[in-house]
């Protein structure tokens, strides 16, 4: 098994990216709030957002989603 070895800025886009997929699923999963659809915060998209163009990896996502892969196979 590979392992990979992240700058602090791949790191950050990762566990961003984690918390919005986390956020998400919960927002998904849960009761829905009087026929609205479910919302995500944006200050969590933006996060995200935020970390990959710190990172570099805007417009990268082979490279980003084999980072993710890397250090969370299940994700």
């Amino acid at each position: 098994m590979p392992t990979a070895v992240l700058t602090d800025r791949e790191r950050a886009a990762v566990q961003a990216y984690l918390r919005l997929l986390h956020t998400v699923r919960a927002a998904l999963d849960g009761p829905p709030a009087s026929g609205r659809p479910p919302l995500v915060p944006p200050s969590v998209l933006a996060e995200a957002d935020q970390a990959l163009t710190r990172a570099g990896l805007t417009g990268n996502e082979e490279a980003f989603f084999q980072l993710l892969h890397d250090c969370n196979p299940r994700a």
